[in-house]
């Protein structure tokens, strides 16, 4: 919907939620280690031990999400100190200062989705995020067009809607936990205020460097638009409706990775090797299926994915499209390196090992990835093209190492020591 309000509104809400993302991705990477942590309690039959775990998890965000909050309502101050364009951070700045609002309450649902899937009952959590989803669609309609007799806001009307739909999922999503039977049994609002800090710090060092690791190849792909932003205005629309359609078919790898989460966890917890073994590979198997298919309908169907951000037949838009069309060709080169390596490093998280992947990922995605997209870009000449050829070496890399490690974890971990520190 951006990209009916114009290119220049395209470029400017891409730009802001390259500010919003990294640092909802950074908390969002806190947040998750509630579902290892809770698996693994799980697994050990320690219940008590799940409730400190979710307390907690909220106590952890609520930190992050004030300071990070913060930051977004001032995120245009950060794209004129990168040197983007001063109109177009003047309209990033409408969207940014909406949105901002929605980063906590995206956290606190994360981390009560996070303990509704360690019990692997996922549907009440789909059937928010769905009709979320439908709301937000047909508000941001009203609110960004003017239509059903709503003001024309804009970019802004997308930030409002957005904070709006976060507030109520995670309201939803906490009157179902305080309703159903199995999961009230946990109280986990019982003396919420009581600080737990020997879980807290346990919460704070494993889930770090998950933050750590995400902001590491969100900020990759962030970087990547502040590169299009240096190229051309056309670029950095065509790399958001790019990434776009990369990011919807990156969901399900993800949510995959978060399964191998809660079942390498529950496996761990319960000393069953054979068990973490299955459920890494299942993970990594099913994903690259998936991945190879969508890879073949972004080399067979670019023009039609973006037919659905563009007018195709409108001219202002002829160099657009076909750079988004070029864009989504060598993202279908990496599809299957995208999917392995967020699997991969999610089987890890199972184990509690997240350390030594986020260091992986920042040498991975930064050494390589980044270097490799402004040398292909700039000096060898190839523009937005050699900086999505850059994204594909550095998530190459990371895939590589991610599963090697987990293989070399799997396989030689005694059934004595399987959780790691």
């Amino acid at each position: 919907m951006m990209g009916w309000l114009g290119p220049e509104e395209l470029a400017a809400g891409a730009l802001g939620m390259n500010i919003f993302i990294p640092l909802f991705l950074f908390g969002l990477g806190i947040a998750t280690v509630v579902a290892p942590m809770t698996a693994q309690a799980l697994g050990a039959r320690d219940f008590r031990g799940v409730r400190r775990t979710v307390r907690q998890g909220f106590w952890l965000t609520l930190l992050f999400g004030a300071v990070f909050t913060a930051i977004i309502f001032n995120g245009r101050w950060v794209l004129l100190a990168f040197g983007q364009e001063p109109a177009i951070a003047l309209l990033a700045q409408d969207y940014l200062q909406a949105v901002a609002w929605s980063l906590l309450p995206s956290l606190w649902f994360v981390v009560l989705r996070s303990f509704v899937t360690a019990h692997s009952r996922p549907r009440s959590v789909l059937v928010i995020t769905l009709v979320a989803v439908g709301v937000n669609a047909v508000s941001n309609y009203g609110l960004m067009f003017g239509h059903f007799g709503l003001p024309r806001w804009g970019l802004m009307g997308a930030g409002v809607t957005s904070s709006i739909v976060q507030v109520l999922s995670f309201l939803a999503l906490l009157g179902y936990v305080q309703w159903d039977r199995r999961f009230r049994r946990y109280a986990i609002l019982l003396r919420f205020w009581r600080p737990d800090w020997a879980r807290f710090i346990q919460l704070f060092r494993v889930g770090v460097p998950i933050g750590l690791t995400i902001v590491a190849e969100a900020g990759l792909f962030s970087s990547a638009a502040f590169l299009m932003g240096l190229i051309s205005t056309e670029a950095l629309a065509a790399h958001a409706i790019a990434l776009q359609c990369s990011a919807v078919a990156f969901m399900v790898p993800l949510g995959l990775g978060q399964a191998a989460v809660v079942r390498v966890g529950l496996a761990a917890g319960a000393r069953d090797h054979d068990g973490v073994t299955r459920a890494g590979w299942a993970a990594l198997i099913a994903g690259s299926l998936f991945m190879a298919c969508s890879a073949l309908v972004f080399w067979f169907a670019g023009h039609f994915l973006v037919g659905f951000f563009l007018d195709l037949s409108a001219p202002e838009n002829v160099e657009v499209v076909e750079l988004a069309v070029a864009f989504l060709a060598i993202a279908a080169l990496f599809q299957l390196v995208d999917g392995g390596q967020v699997i991969g490093v999610h089987a890890l998280r199972g184990l509690s090992d997240t350390t030594v992947p986020m260091w992986l990922a920042i040498g991975g995605y930064w050494s390589i990835g980044f270097v490799a997209s402004v040398v292909l870009a700039f000096p060898l000449g190839l523009g937005g093209r050699g900086v999505w050829m850059g994204l594909a070496c550095g998530l190459a890399f990371v895939a590589s190492a991610a599963i090697w490690r987990f293989h070399r974890r799997q396989r030689y971990l005694p059934n004595a020591g399987l959780v790691l520190r």
